[in-house]
Order: C-alpha cells, then structure tokens, then sequence
C-alpha cells in the first residue's frame, strides 16, 4: 500500500521505457513513458517533472489517436516507443511519433478497435511527478456478465470434451467399437434435463413378463388429451452459480507496498488469487458449482468504484478483496480482515489502513472529470446493516480458517470505511494477508507453499460462511 516502483522495472503486461534526465526547452524533463494493455482499456502514461499541455483528436476511420504534446522535444528514448509496443495489446494496433514543430511533439495512437479516449494530467502523488494520461477505452467494452458466462460454457465443454475422451479410451481398452459422441456437451445437457420416470426402491430393472399380459391402463379422453397437449413442457433445471468476485488489490499504476527486498504487493496478490480462483471454480456448495470472478486478472490498474460494478454487474454473492498489509516498522506481523463500518472505525489502525486503501485512486489515476467518476461514490449512503452482518460473519469464518495456516495481527474483524467494500447488496470483506514490511512474512509472501495454504484457508472460510448461510435464489441463472 506504501511506495511505489522504481523506475527500472520491466513487467510482463506491462512496456516500461526510461526516457533519461534531459533537460528540453521550457524546461520539461521527461522521465519516463509507461503502457499498461488491458482488455478494460489501454493507459499510456508520461511522466515528467512539469506540467505537459496536450491537444488531442480521434479520427473515427481508420480508428487513432493523434495528440500534440507541448513543451517537449523529441528524444531517442520516444522513438525506441514504437517497438516497445506489445503486439498482443488489445487496444492499440501500433504508435508513431514525429517533431511536429519546434517543442511540440506528436503522438498517433493506431487503434484495433474504435475507442473512447479520455486524456488527462495527475498532480505529483506520491513518488511520481507529474503525469499525463491517455486512457483507452473501447467503445464497446466487454461485458463483466457476458465474460463471466462464456468462461463457465467454456468449462462445461471442455469437461464434456474430457468425459467423452476417458469414455472412448474406455471403450478401446474393452475392445469395444464405441464412438464419441459429436456434441458431449448437447448430449450432457439433454441427459440431465430428461425427466426421470418414477421408480419404486425396490422395483426390478428390467420389465417382468407379468407386464405383458396385465390390462392396459384406462384411455384418456379426448378433453383430457387436448388438456395434457397443452400444458407447457417442464423447464429444464439449471444449476445456481455460486459466483464469488475477487478483488486483487492495487495494479498497474498502483504497485501497492513494496517489501524491503523490492515485492510488489500487486504481485504477490494478483498470484494469490489466481490460486484461489482455481480451487473456487473446481468447488461446489450443497451440489451448486462455484465460479470465481477476478476485477482484473492482470497488472494494470481498476479504480475503486469500477472494482465493486464489476461485482454487482456478476451478482456476485461474495466480494473479497485480497491485500498485503504494510507499516513504517518491520516489526508488524500477522493477517486481518476487515469488512465496512458506516460509524466510524473500530481502532485507530483500521482508520489508518483504510485512508490507505481510499488513496489507490489517487496513486493509481483516475480522471475526476470523468461524468462516472463519481457515480459509486453514493453507495456508503445505500450500504444496509444486513449486509455489514453478512460481512462480519463472512469476515469471521475466513479468519477463523487463515489463523491455522499464520499469524492474525487482529483476532477479530475490523471495521473501517473501505471505499472498495460500499456494494450495498453483496457481503464484501478485504484481507491483509501478511505484513509485507515484515522481511519474514515477505518471505512467506512470495512463497508457493504458503500462497497455497492461504488460498487453501480462504477457500474453506468461503465454505464455512456458506454451510450457515446458504446462498439466496436467483431469478436468472449464469
């Protein structure tokens, strides 16, 4: 939550270029450019030790971004841009820069798909200086819901693709001519939505011969025919997916805390939870199957309030968010969990940590003159007490769970006012999984072993919350 990256890391997902200290006319210094692909949107960031005017202008066919930036010469570390460029970037197709006049420098942006763009300049934050953005957004963005169901169907095929393959290995072995079906997967679904004929326990298999000669059942008549005609088929029956939103904490821009040997905490959770992930979706409660959904499954940065959207756009019916915690001493150890508090928080740390977390949108950027900048900011206003309760007893059973596998620094469930934990309808807990000031716990941190045994802990406080507090019915099944 504390510090920021230093100016020499190169990521994966992420094009980090060092532009050097050169002093260019008006005094500007650039220091570095930053290009962060996502599938949510593309960001490239300019960092320099002054304010950088920018006049910019979408051309719709073909789709690109042209922006003049002032006060800036053009320098060799802008032109190596160009093949810094991933080609797997969702947004961008590719970059140009030129000298367009004396101290004015012009970008173009190719672009893959049409985009919205939002250009904006952040205030000195932190370690960073003056910043000016340009934000990708597709003009039709994917759908978190939409995401949600093609990754289930996707799981239903390839699981129907995996029982067709051991049936036809079955039925080599027995030297059966036995051939896979075409569609296992039309095949699985019509097998289970076929209505069940009735059966005594203790009725045979097979039909005895006594049935042969038994009389035939009374025919209906023809009113009763045309009234069993009519009635509509039986609907098949689906399954309830549990969903379960996970909130990695920090990205992109945010690097979150830094460890004393330079850990990252947008790593060491970004890697946690696709831990959890994995074992979510290969778990079921009371029959119904598990679905985890991840507000960003890659190193670049969410704000806030599209953290907690993204979870109510799924109907998620958990919200985690996974944390590393960090104090200006290294002697702090040990888990917590928090959930919200509309009162105030429960200690002076939880406050204290919860001013923290509420500043990644200002580490991280956003622009404030955005029209839905401030749209979720009324949420606190709409958080109810029956969720706060789910939340705590959610909190409870989770920590419960992590303290056998490490330290608690809290044995209780904090309170604080979590900007990211407001979604009013969906129980929403944050976890500091460890001090990562703490140089043995940022041990443990970037440790396999132990991020599989926290996972495996905040796996079964999910099943713990769950065999008490069944999950509600849903009107429309994902």
């Amino acid at each position: 939550m504390r510090g920021l990256p230093r100016r020499d890391f190169l990521q994966a997902g992420v094009v980090v270029l060092t532009l050097g200290v050169q002093h260019l006319a008006r005094g500007a210094t650039a220091l570095s450019v930053r290009i962060w692909p996502a599938p949510d949107y593309t960001r490239v960031t300019i960092e320099s030790d002054v304010p950088l005017s920018a006049r910019s202008t979408f051309v719709p066919q073909p789709p690109r971004l042209a922006v003049d930036i002032e006060g800036i010469d053009l320098l060799p570390g802008l032109r190596q841009l160009v093949g810094q460029l991933q080609s797997n970037d969702p947004n961008i197709a590719g970059i140009r820069v030129a000298q367009n006049a004396p101290n004015v420098v012009r970008l173009v942006i190719d672009l893959k798909q049409p985009i919205v763009p939002q250009v904006f300049h952040l205030e000195p934050v932190a370690a960073y200086q003056h910043r000016l953005v340009f934000d990708l957004y597709p003009a039709n963005p994917p759908d978190p819901l939409e995401q949600l169901i093609s990754q289930r169907l996707q799981e239903l095929d390839e699981a129907s693709s995996r029982a067709a393959r051991l049936l036809g290995l079955e039925a080599r072995e027995l030297g059966a001519s036995v051939k896979a079906e075409p569609d296992p997967l039309g095949e699985l679904i019509a097998q289970r939505d076929r209505p069940k004929l009735p059966t005594s326990p203790s009725a045979p298999t097979s039909t005895p011969r006594s049935a042969a000669i038994e009389p035939a059942s009374k025919p209906r008549t023809p009113a009763a025919q045309r009234a069993a005609e009519d009635q509509p088929p039986p609907l098949p029956q689906t399954e309830r997916l549990i969903v379960i939103a996970l909130d990695p904490g920090h990205g992109g821009e945010d690097p979150g805390a830094i460890g004393p040997a330079g850990t990252y905490e947008k790593n060491v959770v970004l890697q946690i939870a696709h831990k959890l992930r994995e074992r979510i979706n290969a778990t079921s409660v009371n029959g119904n199957p598990m679905r985890a959904y991840m507000t960003r499954d890659a190193d670049f940065f969410v704000p806030l309030n599209m953290r907690v959207a993204k979870a109510q756009r799924v109907q998620a019916d958990l919200f985690i968010s996974i944390h590393a915690d960090a104090f200006m001493s290294e002697r702090p150890q040990g888990a917590s969990v928090y959930a919200l508090s509309t009162r105030g928080a429960s200690s002076a740390a939880a406050r204290w940590m919860a001013d923290k977390e509420n500043a990644a949108d200002l580490v991280g950027g956003i622009n404030v003159r955005a029209k839905d900048a401030t749209v979720m900011r009324t949420l606190l206003d709409m958080s109810t007490t029956a969720q706060i309760n789910d939340s705590l007893k959610l909190g409870a059973s989770m920590l419960g769970e992590v303290k056998r596998v490490g330290k608690l620094h809290k044995p209780r469930v904090e309170q604080a006012n979590f900007a990211v934990l407001r979604a009013p309808d969906i129980p929403s807990v944050l976890v500091e999984t460890a001090f990562i000031s703490n140089p043995d716990e940022e041990k443990r941190l970037n440790d396999p072993d132990y991020q599989n045994q926290l996972a495996d802990a905040l796996l079964r406080g999910i099943k713990r919350y769950f065999a008490q507090n069944p999950p509600l019915a849903r009107n429309r099944q994902v």
